[in-house]
């Protein structure tokens, strides 16, 4: 039995079905191919360090160096492959620390979004907008969208029992027949709940439950 059959099997027995695995999306940052080279070099290309749960998608061995007006990060992890756009996504504590105000969008809405510069070890970028806080989503594919009875954009909330008991709205839906079933949160988000990787949350239709 391969992983997508035994999630949709443990679908069937956790909450009549809505049960979602979480995974905790830490700070990182994706690259488009021009910037890639002005950080990493004019021959360079991202290298995979591990596979990431959603298909195709890798955590890469590069590493950069995120600076605002207040502060660094250093070891941010770059996600491959690259994409049309350069974006780094952070929690709000590491946005204090780096003296910025970044929107919660979507991944992928970065327009009017906040400043950042990026330090790799061949030069250093400055993005007049593409700092973002990620938005709590759920990935799915068309299946079990259809189960759900949901759509891409739909908000929906997830409920997360235990120690400390947390709901979380306004959780956005993204479907697509390369995604596999899972919810990503931030650091904050995690920390604040107690959520570990792979924790099940419960969905319920509509924002407020």
């Amino acid at each position: 039995m391969d992983i997508d059959t035994i999630v949709k099997e443990v679908m069937k027995e956790l909450d009549g079905g809505r049960g979602i695995p979480i995974s905790i999306s830490a700070r990182h940052c994706h690259l488009d191919e021009k910037h890639l080279k002005i950080l990493f070099g004019k021959n360079a290309s991202l290298t995979e360090k591990s596979k990431l749960y959603q298909p195709g998608e890798f955590a890469a061995n590069e590493l950069v160096t995120i600076a605002g007006p207040k502060d660094s990060i250093t070891k941010v992890r770059v996600l491959g492959p690259t994409r049309s756009h350069t974006q780094v996504e952070i929690s709000k504590t590491d946005a204090i620390k780096l003296g910025l105000n970044p929107p919660i969008r979507m991944s992928g809405d970065i327009k009017q979004s906040s400043p950042v510069t990026i330090i790799g070890p061949e030069g250093s970028v400055y993005l007049e907008e593409g700092l973002i806080i990620a938005k709590s989503h759920i990935h799915m594919d068309d299946d079990i969208a259809v189960y759900y009875d949901v759509k891409t954009g739909d908000a929906v909330s997830v409920e997360v029992t235990g120690e400390r008991p947390i709901v979380f709205s306004d959780v956005r839906i993204r479907v697509s027949n390369k995604y596999k079933l899972e919810m990503h949160i931030d650091t904050d988000e995690a920390n604040a709940a107690l959520i570990t990787n792979n924790t099940i949350g419960y969905l319920k239709k509509g924002i407020d439950g």
